[in-house]
């Protein structure tokens, strides 16, 4: 049976296939190393000017979408990945880089929106109790993009040693067109309902640019936004290191993409079994949230681990590595069984990194508006830490160097992680606000006029959603109380 077009389900499958169709096709060039091409060095510098321009406009795209809607800037956004993709095709006849590395600028613009707008859809739609869920059911459709963009190289590529050809890129663009037109069946989260009646999102009475300028420049003094800033810088930094100086340093180009089949795949894995603890009804938010967490931690420690020992075996990587017994092809099961599957649970382990940042940014609001804002901040640091992370990459930084630094990353943005996770507990009056009346016509009865946290206690919680259905204004009974648990 269909989901209603109307509901968060529905909105959320729309969302997943067009990323399927654009950022899960670039995954899959990005994830051979070099975009396909054997020569990194163009791809590394247009991964730098894309993670530059991405941070801007990450950081200004929740006020971007909040006033231009989810379903325009996405669309748009969508054609920004086909040009970026078609222009290898250029590279390829040409040899000439400087159009890639400019797509790359403006794909950097593209994608901070298209992101932005994702996770307005992904975390403030569904209700609280399956945020877990939903990002789950993203995350799966999402790296689908990955794994079958993977399987197109790797079998067109077989018998072929050099870069990707232009039938691939081709068949890519067509994907990537594609989604600009899925993105046409977006609504505006106003007109999304819950299947309890419910709706998704507080109803904002204006979108003014100006108004939405003001509060995108407040999340540099938002006291969550600064906790968190260690686990935005973090959760793509690694990716420079992985895709470039590990899958495109010792495995040949149709391992590459074989590899790729692995690391999507771990993706959907992962992030189908942490939703299974994201979501576990007998345990509070916050056990959920602490649990998936030390998951998380103790296997992303196991990983760098392991890569630490893999990486101590060569210095350099391409052709011309000194990986002993030099590259190695998938079909030499003795040498490629242990790398290959080091990269399943690489994925694995990102899968479950992006989706635990997803749910904390997910606990911290119901409100669409101000999802956006977060979302955008949190997808800006963190193509920050791309951007650099793909220039050190450009610049051939020593490999074990580079290992350490990731690793380094990973274990000081966890302190803050775990701090924002023991303030979560319940957002049920949220969710019953949102379903009255009076929060449709006055967006400020949650959060007071600089959008700052406000806590309650489970007295003054009931007597607010008491107050909704009487008229008396729900701001009145607000006030702060650092003893209660109650978070909005």
């Amino acid at each position: 049976m269909l989901p209603r077009y109307h509901s968060p389900l529905a909105q959320v499958l729309i969302m997943s296939f067009v990323c399927f169709l654009c950022p899960g096709m670039f995954n899959a060039l990005n994830g051979l190393g070099g975009a396909g091409q054997l020569d990194t060095h163009t791809t590394n510098n247009a991964n730098t000017a894309l993670y530059a321009t991405f941070c801007v406009f990450s950081i200004a795209g929740g006020g971007i979408v909040n006033v231009f809607g989810v379903r325009y800037t996405t669309a748009l956004s969508c054609l920004t990945y086909a040009l970026y993709t078609g222009s290898y095709i250029y590279y390829n006849d040409t040899g000439n880089g400087v159009l890639t590395i400019v797509a790359g600028c403006i794909l950097g613009i593209g994608a901070g929106i298209l992101w932005t707008a994702q996770g307005v859809v992904m975390v403030s739609y569904p209700a609280d109790a399956e945020k877990g869920k939903f990002i789950s059911i993203f995350w799966v459709i999402f790296n689908l993009g990955g794994l079958v963009g993977g399987v197109l190289p790797f079998a067109i590529n077989f018998y072929h040693s050099g870069s990707l050809t232009d039938s691939v890129y081709t068949l890519f663009v067509i994907f990537e067109c594609t989604g600009s037109i899925a993105a046409m069946f977006l609504i505006p989260p106003s007109r999304v309902v819950r299947d309890d009646g419910s709706h998704a999102t507080i109803v904002a009475a204006t979108n003014s640019a100006h108004r939405e300028w003001l509060e995108v420049l407040k999340m540099f003094k938002n006291k969550w936004m600064l906790l968190l800033l260690p686990m935005s810088f973090t959760s793509n930094f690694f990716y420079g290191y992985q895709f470039s100086q590990y899958n495109a340093a010792i495995f040949t180009l149709r391992t590459r993409g074989f590899n790729n089949l692995m690391y999507w795949s771990s993706q959907i894995i992962g992030s189908y079994a942490l939703s299974l603890l994201l979501d576990f009804s007998k345990w509070s938010r916050r056990n959920r949230g602490l649990c998936a967490l030390t998951c998380m931690a103790v296997s992303f420690n196991a990983v760098w681990a392991c890569t630490f020992v893999v990486q101590r075996r060569y210095t350099k990587g391409g052709q011309n590595t000194d990986y002993p017994g030099g590259p190695i092809d998938f079909l030499e099961s003795s040498r490629a069984s242990g790398p290959i599957a080091l990269y399943f649970f690489m994925g694995m382990v990102d899968a479950w990194y992006q989706n635990i940042a997803y749910w904390i940014i997910g606990a911290l609001t119901g409100d669409a508006r101000i999802t956006a804002r977060y979302i955008g901040f949190y997808k800006g640091i963190q193509s920050m830490g791309a951007a650099i992370s793909w220039q050190i990459s450009a610049q051939e930084v020593h490999y074990m160097h580079q290992l350490v630094g990731n690793w380094g990353l990973l274990v000081i943005s966890l302190p803050t992680m775990v701090y924002t996770i023991l303030q979560i507990e319940s957002h049920a009056l949220d969710d019953r606000l949102l379903s009255s009346p009076y929060t449709q016509h006055n967006d400020s009865s949650i959060f007071n006029d600089h959008f700052e946290w406000s806590t309650l206690s489970h007295a003054e919680a009931e007597a607010a959603a008491a107050s909704v259905g009487s008229g008396i204004p729900t701001k009145a009974l607000m006030k702060q109380n650092k003893h209660e648990d109650i978070i909005l």
